[in-house]
């Protein structure tokens, strides 16, 4: 499992954080995603990804699962709704965005594969 924060200005929340908690955070990636180490083995890591300006910033989890085409389907027969089917990421892991039955948003994550 992992945190994601969805915010409209990624550098600035990216600074607070790593400023109040110590966090480290690498920009070291083409989608303009700021990986975060919290610096501890405690919890769980996260990043910050950024959204068009007039997008609402929040904070998402996302839960790793063995088969995500599986388990995206079964959160839909629960009454989820999908934003982002699962999709591929640049990685090899894939990810896919959901509204639980009230409107909160999560995800759902598969590592990527070893090969």
């Amino acid at each position: 499992m992992q945190f994601q924060i969805l915010s409209n200005q990624p550098d600035k929340t990216a600074a607070f954080y790593s400023q109040l908690f110590d966090w480290s955070i690498n920009t070291d990636n083409a989608l303009g995603y700021r990986e975060i180490n919290t610096g501890t083995p405690e919890g769980i890591q996260g990043g910050i990804w950024p959204v068009p300006p007039e997008a609402s910033t929040f904070t998402q989890l996302f839960i790793v699962v063995e088969d995500l085409e599986a388990k995206s389907a079964a959160a839909q027969a629960l009454g989820a709704q999908t934003l982002i089917p699962p999709t591929v990421l640049p990685d090899g892991g894939a990810v896919s965005i959901l509204l639980d039955p009230t409107g909160m948003p999560f995800a759902i994550w598969r590592k990527p594969q070893l090969t």
